[in-house]
């Protein structure tokens, strides 16, 4: 298993987010369980950013929404950074 790791401005924001698209839930909410269990699950479409998003990898919520993560596998923890629509997390 693997650790996600909130901090208090990724919290601010994915609250913020879910007031705004409260139809994204139960969908967000079951992207950071696969996540936990495991960050390789074909449905996460994770991949690694290139260009000045380098180091960070994203995966997705569905086809519009992305959450965008710092993924460190030697600790297996994992840091989301950024969340939300595909043109505004790159």
């Amino acid at each position: 298993m693997y650790k996600i790791f909130y901090t208090n401005s990724y919290i601010k924001l994915a609250s913020r987010f879910l007031k705004k698209h409260p139809e994204l839930e139960k969908q967000y909410s079951k992207t950071l369980q696969v996540l936990e269990v495991n960050p390789y699950h074909p449905s996460l479409r994770m991949h690694k950013l290139t260009g000045k998003l380098g180091g960070i990898h994203s995966v997705s919520i569905n086809i519009q929404y992305r959450i965008t993560i710092q993924f460190i596998i030697k600790e297996k923890t994992i840091i989301p950074i950024m969340l939300g629509k595909h043109e505004d997390v790159y």
